[in-house]
């Protein structure tokens, strides 16, 4: 666990912003990563997308901007900034690139104009989430992400939609060597049947709003116990096994920011953002629901990380899991005994 003070802003008033692991009295307490800091230094951190329904983006970006002391400013029918939150800046969009073309250089199908794009955009309202992107947060100020959530609450956001939104976070790695990268993923790999099934059991029977898993083939060479790539090959492995953003841990995001055209030579078309982040992606937000907080969420992925860090503990997991010749039923469980106990 990192000390407090590494993980500190003079930006923020300390009581408020510097103890997310005391929490309040009715939302969970949000857990620290096992290194808190860049190889620069600097307190990591993490950008976070949560979707919602039932609302306009410009009705939520409104009520935003009132809540949080932001500025409005309009970047087209459906895509609103709020400048100046405690958050820092915020975008509130409907969540469809054919909505914001000034943003695209088009399509295989081309591009729309822009009041083309506007009609699209009031018709997608109605089976397109609305999404709120945080630029990236110092992760000891993730637990603000709340009271943004509490003010969309309040204004009538809602998870209801033909599928379930989802709550996106983008956290960078706490280094970008090929090791580091390479742990996280085996990591995510041996805990993603645990992390489904407490994320969103219900979700589990339908399975409305899960991003693909990685395929069993891809799984098996990455938890080899001599998968350890370099940069180029962990690239050129991913990229060959998973052409695709729909995986509940996307790489494409990081790998665009490392070889631009190493990427889209594979997948021209994908809506990928460049980013030096991972991209994990959880099925629902509960925005309706009063209390309902990000940090059990934020946790779980904590444990991954923590996992990543303990190399013994990974291997043996790793091992236990490449020992058998199809994945054990109950591997959510198995995998938790073994990640999570002494």
């Amino acid at each position: 666990m990192c000390e407090e003070p590494m993980c500190r802003s003079n930006e923020l008033a300390k009581e408020e912003q510097c103890s997310m692991q005391k929490g309040s009295d009715k939302r969970p307490d949000f857990a620290f990563p096992p290194i808190c800091e860049s190889a620069t230094g600097k307190v990591r951190t993490v950008g976070v997308e949560l979707e919602f329904g039932a609302i306009s983006a410009r009705r939520a970006a409104a009520s935003l901007a009132m809540g949080l002391r932001g500025q409005l400013i309009e970047e087209d029918a459906h895509a609103w900034i709020v400048e100046g939150t405690a958050l820092g800046d915020l975008m509130v969009e409907i969540d469809t690139r054919y909505a914001h073309p000034q943003r695209h250089v088009g399509t295989r199908w081309g591009r729309l104009s822009k009041s083309g794009s506007a009609r699209l955009g009031t018709m997608a309202q109605y089976f397109v989430p609305r999404e709120l992107v945080t630029q990236p947060l110092p992760i000891d100020h993730l637990a603000l992400i709340d009271s943004a959530v509490d003010v969309l609450r309040l204004s009538g956001a809602r998870e209801a939609g033909p599928t379930a939104y989802g709550l996106h976070f983008n956290p960078e790695p706490p280094r970008f060597d090929a090791a580091t990268l390479t742990a996280l993923l085996k990591a995510f790999m041996l805990l993603n049947d645990w992390l489904r099934r407490e994320s969103q059991p219900r979700l589990l029977t339908h399975r409305l709003g899960l991003s693909g898993v990685f395929p069993t083939a891809y799984i098996r060479r990455v938890l080899a116990e001599d998968y350890w790539p370099n940069l180029d090959n962990l690239m050129n492995d991913y990229l060959a096994s998973n052409p695709t953003r729909n995986r509940d841990l996307d790489m494409l995001p990081l790998f665009l920011h490392f070889d631009k055209e190493r990427v889209r030579a594979r997948v021209p078309y994908e809506k990928i953002g460049n980013r030096p982040a991972l991209h994990y992606r959880l099925p629902t937000a509960w925005v309706s629901k009063s209390n309902w907080s990000v940090a059990p969420e934020w946790n779980r992925w904590v444990a991954v990380e923590r996992l990543a860090n303990d190399l013994s503990r990974l291997e043996s997991l790793a091992d236990a899991y490449s020992a058998a010749p199809t994945k054990p039923r109950n591997w959510a469980e198995v995998s938790a005994q073994l990640a999570f106990t002494s």
